[in-house]
Order: C-alpha cells, then sequence, then structure tokens
C-alpha cells in the first residue's frame, strides 16, 4: 500500500482509527503501523538509513527477526517523532521494599531527566514505607502513584510477590491508565537516554552478565520439577528480571502466567533458582519478545562497560546487600 503526499492527515488518522476498532490491535503491532503516522509529518528531515553501513560487531535482529536495540541502530529524532503523535502514556513499576527506599530518590530524578523525555509517565511506587518516599519534581505530564504494599523478612518473597502485585495492579488500575508498560528495578540509576525505540509488543533485557556466554552456562532454573525449568540444551538469551516491557495488556499476561506458576512451585515447596526472573525466562522461551534491548538498559556499576556497549542507558547500583536487604 501507498500513500499520496498529499493525503490528507484526518484520513490517515480516520484509517489508524478503523483498524483499532476492528480489533487488529491485538494481532497489528503498532511497531508495523508506524508508517501511517510518518506521513502525517512530512517536514521532517533525517540521515537515509541504509541497509550496507551500519553496526556490525553486534547483532541487531534475533533469529525470530525482533530488533535487539543497540546505539546505532536506530535514529532517536525519527523514532521520536514517529511516536510522539500518537499521546501515549507509559507505566513505570517499582518496588521500594524496605531499606530499598532509600534508592527511589535518585532512580527518580534520573528517571525525569532520561526516560521517556517528551512522553506522559506514570510511576507507580510499591512500598511498606509511604511517609519515606522522597518529593520529586515532575515534569508536565507525569505523575506518581504511592501504593502501600506488606514488607518481608525475606527478600525472595518480596521478588515472588511481584508479578502478582503487578498483575493485580494493571487489573485495578494501570490498564485504564496507560498504553504500555515497564517494570523496573529500583536499585537503578539512568544515564542516558531510554526512549520510544523500547517501546514495543513485549519487551526484554538482556542479562549484562550472560550477554557473552553460551545458554549452557545461563543460571537457568534446572529442575525439571519447576515450572521454570530450561533443559541445558534449550534457550535463547538469559533476559534479566530488573526489567518487563510491553503493551500493558501483553504484559498482564505474562505477570498472571508467571504468578500461576510460582503458586504451581509453592504448591510443590520449590522456589524458582532466581524467582522470578527464572519464571520470567521461561516464559520469554515460549513467548518470543517483539523487541529485544541490549545490556545498554541493564548494566551493572560494577562492570567496566565493554566495547560493544558505547552508551550506558540504565544500571543497577553498587550496594552491601548484608545492609539493604533483610536476610542475604
Amino acid at each position: 500500500m501507498r500513500f499520496s503526499s498529499n493525503v490528507k492527515p484526518h484520513v490517515l488518522l480516520l484509517i489508524v482509527g478503523t483498524i483499532l476498532l476492528l480489533g487488529y490491535v491485538n494481532h497489528f503491532d503498532i511497531t508495523s503501523s508506524l508508517f501511517l503516522c510518518l506521513v502525517l509529518n512530512q517536514e521532517l528531515l533525517y540521515k537515509q538509513p541504509s541497509v550496507l553501513v551500519g553496526r556490525t560487531d553486534v547483532v541487531s535482529v534475533t533469529p525470530w527477526l525482533a530488533p535487539i536495540v543497540w546505539e546505532g541502530t536506530f535514529d532517536p529524532v525519527l523514532v521520536d517523532n514517529i511516536y510522539k503523535p500518537m499521546n501515549l502514556t507509559v507505566a513505570t513499576t517499582v518496588f521500594a521494599i524496605g531499606k530499598y527506599v532509600r534508592f527511589l530518590q535518585d532512580f527518580l530524578e534520573t528517571a525525569e531527566k532520561h526516560f521517556m523525555v517528551g512522553f506522559h509517565v506514570r510511576y507507580y511506587v510499591f512500598t511498606d514505607r509511604p511517609h519515606d518516599v522522597p518529593s520529586v519534581n515532575l515534569s508536565q505530564g507525569r505523575h506518581l502513584s504511592v501504593i502501600q504494599v506488606p514488607g518481608s523478612n525475606r527478600w525472595q518473597e518480596i521478588s515472588a510477590r511481584r508479578m502478582e502485585i503487578i498483575q493485580t495492579t494493571i487489573e485495578r488500575q494501570i490498564r485504564r491508565e496507560a498504553d504500555y508498560i515497564f517494570c523496573l528495578d529500583v536499585d537503578s540509576k539512568f544515564h542516558a537516554r531510554w526512549g520510544s525505540e523500547s517501546l514495543g509488543r513485549l519487551v526484554a533485557v538482556i542479562h549484562p552478565g550472560y550477554y557473552e556466554q553460551t545458554r549452557d552456562r545461563f543460571p537457568y532454573e534446572r529442575r525439571p520439577a519447576s515450572t521454570a525449568y530450561i533443559p541445558m540444551d534449550e534457550g535463547d538469551y538469559y533476559y534479566g528480571g530488573a526489567m518487563i516491557g510491553g503493551f500493558v495488556e501483553d504484559v498482564y499476561t505474562l505477570t498472571k502466567v508467571c504468578r500461576t506458576r510460582f503458586e504451581e512451585d509453592a504448591g510443590n515447596s520449590i522456589e524458582a533458582a532466581w524467582q522470578e526472573e527464572s519464571h520470567l525466562n521461561r516464559y520469554l522461551l515460549d513467548n518470543k519478545p517483539s523487541k529485544v534491548l541490549s545490556p545498554e538498559y541493564l548494566w551493572q556499576d560494577f562492570k567496566a562497560k565493554t566495547k560493544e556497549v558505547k552508551v550506558i542507558r540504565f544500571s543497577g547500583v553498587i550496594k552491601n546487600y548484608a545492609d539493604v536487604r533483610p536476610n542475604v
């Protein structure tokens, strides 16, 4: 299908609206219809893309043809001009339980500088210490909700409950307030742009500790009795549990399935090796992500930057686990 340059913007909006009304949104990834929105902005100038010149030191597409997002694989101005006319709202969840509330201010302040700048953002902070949530100046169109949840004497239990809490909050609130959602770890900071290039139906991030390893060295759950089990000769990448993202409804399905599997394991007195991260990796093996973020989007402050990682966008801060976790 080809649109001439004199097609009126309201006609294109009508086409997009018809697609949505007919229910194709469940099968028609927004990224597949972005060409419609591009026509709405005919004055945008950008560098001509090439199929011959680009990143050659990393793989930028998965075997199932999902993009792997690295610096140098996208034009930020072009991507933003595609998504911003959609008037999207992005939900962001973080858990600040117990002493982890100390990381919240840096998380929020750096997010305001780098995360989805220019988009509507709703932060959902889950904490057992609502009075310790810091006051942070938010940009226009960005809001923060504090949701009180119980604490725990075991960090593993806190980790295991995240899927359930996100699922129920999507049911009660988030699905009415946002289009996309990113579930992030609070003990982290943003260092550079994290923008619309990360949006997709179901988004995962490659763990920075294992992107150079073979699958037999991934810390998957290896016990067949667990619903998170992945055999030694299976697996794509090792995805970090510090980031889950995508359409709100797709992330809802993910959290619901993982919660059910958690409960099944608990009924059999099994706790997966890395709690929600183990179940996340099992789910994403069966339900391939439509977009994969490179380790730029989940680095670790104690790691030196490698030659492949041109930009560190988001990273876990250095901390003393014995000081912040109720048990180690």
